[in-house]
């Protein structure tokens, strides 16, 4: 078995800090940004898909439409590789986002997160 298919890939959406995903890179982790990607500016539809052909599961800041395109996603029969929801984070708490999102990392696996939509808030 591919070892790299039981952890979480993740595309952090355009709204997240910037630096987030390189610092997860810095620890070991398989993530990209939306300015990385050259995905800025395209629609929350668009990004959703790009996540989800590059088997990725997204961060984001932005709730009630990702949970309505994860909804939709999973009623057509489609898989994703999950919604990671959270509050927004100032760039002082940069820190705080960063541990919340090891957490997730460390504790689920890719299996865990297909198809569901996580509040990064659970991870405190």
């Amino acid at each position: 078995m591919n070892v790299h298919a039981l952890y979480i890939a993740l595309y952090c959406d355009e709204d997240v800090l910037e630096g987030i995903a390189e610092a997860l890179r810095q620890r070991g982790y398989d993530a990209v940004s939306a300015a990385e990607a050259g995905m800025l500016e395209r629609s929350d539809a668009e990004q959703f898909e790009y996540a989800v052909r590059h088997r990725r599961a997204i961060l984001t800041y932005n709730a009630s439409d990702y949970v309505c395109l994860a909804n939709a996603w999973f009623s057509a029969g489609k898989e994703h590789d999950g919604v990671i929801i959270s509050q927004q984070f100032s760039k002082r708490q940069f820190g705080e986002l960063l541990r919340r999102l090891l957490n997730l990392l460390d504790t689920l696996t890719r299996e865990k997160m297909r198809n569901q939509v996580i509040a990064l808030q659970s991870f405190k």
